[in-house]
């Protein structure tokens, strides 16, 4: 190992290079960071009992409002056959969620894929992905969300819009665990910052 820099006052300070400018490697502190470390799946994040007692009432509550619908029969039933629902804004409001679907699919599988940056200090090519498609993912909920409101709107009236929140907030609550592959930390073989 090289014995570092001089400095004022007789000692000597380490400094650190980076082998792309010339440096012959032996001033590396140790070898920690370019060991290969072998793959352990990360650790899902502890949840407390008050997020899981939130969790299953925002999944109860959302079963509750799928199976009664308007007490009569079933939600499902009810956006298939009922006459009184609005079929173009019901449609119209899929539609924006699927849409919705389609970029959250995309910008997930992109992060995934994606192994270098783009610059050197630059943000990733996923981040500016995400970053672009985040106000056509907002525009779409807002516009399904009101689509949906006027065309359930006969049926529950001022109720549709609670309703609606407790599904949507029931999908926030079941999204996270339909992971479609894990996540593999990235580790270089030679690192040497």
């Amino acid at each position: 190992m090289s014995g570092g820099t001089p400095v004022k006052g007789g000692g000597y300070m380490r400094q650190r290079h980076s082998q792309g400018y010339g440096s012959s490697g032996d001033d590396l502190e140790d070898d920690a960071c370019s060991r290969h470390r072998p793959f352990s799946p990360p650790s899902p994040p502890r949840r407390t009992w008050i997020e899981m007692l939130e969790n299953f009432l925002w999944l109860a509550s959302a079963a509750f409002v799928l199976y009664y619908g308007d007490q009569h029969s079933n939600m499902i039933y009810l956006l298939c056959y009922d006459d009184r629902i609005r079929r173009l804004p019901l449609y119209l409001g899929l539609i924006g969620i699927g849409l919705n679907t389609l970029i959250f699919i995309y910008t997930s599988i992109l992060a995934w894929s994606v192994r270098r940056f783009d610059e050197k200090w630059g943000l990733k090519k996923w981040e500016i992905t995400s970053i672009t498609a985040l106000p056509f993912a907002t525009v779409f909920g807002i516009i399904s969300f009101c689509m949906f409101s006027f065309a359930l709107w006969p049926i529950w009236s001022f109720l549709t819009l609670p309703l609606l929140f407790t599904l949507f907030m029931a999908c926030m609550v079941v999204i996270p665990y339909l992971i479609f592959g894990t996540l593999r930390p990235q580790y270089d073989e030679l690192r040497t910052d």
